[in-house]
């Protein structure tokens, strides 16, 4: 992946402002710039505007209808915005799409894609061929993901008696699995059990931080965002109220350093 220098903008204030910001030299591996989009006459996004570095960890916190899943399917090229521009790794996931998408590997909420009737391993070989990886190096990648989710031992067993936590265990497995340059996550540990959401938890955070992979995560967890995140951004009806590191958004909203996520969330969406 080749980068071009440039300059990114990208801290707001609770007000939506735009505070210009020199963040990086190079082009991030995530770029949202302006999106706005609506269903009928509801305002889903209103001008959301942000970057993420290559090997940075961003979570979009906020309420469920807050535009989180909406964003995130636009970044998959699954809805195109009424304006504005999202990129991954410098290209534009409407104009590039398949560029986009083989840097992506997206975890959805609601996973609905898998074949019922064929076994975890089978799943997860098919979608392999579609990134044309196959035989034994197809093998070890699927064994791999399988076992990095905790389902090392549930491979053989069919999609259809899966339960919900180990359906969305096995959409991260497909996610990691061709190894792509860009997680897109929305709400991945949601309904793991309290072990393997462990589990998922240091696989994100290694991903970033040792492998140097770009992760985008939306989240109403804000205790599992506070622990994961190089910077949080809080979206409110559509509204990015703020974005930045934990100990920048106290030094924003003026409340004591020793004040969790929570508080900080309080502050920023209260009277909107």
């Amino acid at each position: 992946m080749r980068h071009r220098t440039g300059r990114c903008f990208s801290i707001f204030n609770h007000n939506g402002q735009s505070q210009r910001s020199v963040m990086n030299r190079e082009n991030p591996a995530i770029q949202c710039i302006g999106i706005t989009q609506g269903f009928g006459n509801k305002l889903v996004l209103q001008d959301i505007r942000f970057s993420v570095k290559k090997g940075h960890i961003l979570a979009l916190v906020g309420p469920n209808g807050a535009g989180k899943t909406t964003l995130f399917k636009i970044f998959a090229s699954l809805i195109i915005p009424a304006k504005g521009h999202a990129l991954i790794c410098g290209h534009d996931v409407i104009r590039n799409p398949v560029q986009a998408k083989r840097m992506i590997g997206f975890v959805s909420s609601e996973e609905r894609s898998f074949y019922w009737r064929l076994s975890a391993r089978q799943n997860l070989k098919f979608f392999a061929s579609l990134h044309d990886i196959h035989g034994k190096e197809r093998d070890r990648r699927v064994s791999t993901a399988l076992e990095a989710v905790g389902l090392e031992d549930k491979g053989h067993v069919q999609f259809r008696q899966y339960s919900s936590g180990m359906k969305q265990a096995l959409g991260i497995a497909r996610g990691i699995l061709h190894d792509p340059s860009v997680l897109l996550m929305d709400e991945p540990t949601q309904s793991l059990s309290p072990d393997v959401a462990g589990k998922v938890r240091k696989l994100i955070r290694n991903k970033a931080k040792t492998e140097g992979k770009t992760i985008l995560i939306a989240s109403h967890n804000l205790k599992e965002a506070e622990e994961l995140a190089d910077r949080i951004s809080i979206i409110h009806h559509g509204v990015i109220k703020a974005i930045g590191s934990l100990s920048d958004l106290k030094t924003l909203a003026g409340i004591s350093p020793s004040s969790d996520l929570h508080s900080l969330f309080e502050h920023f969406t209260r009277n909107h």
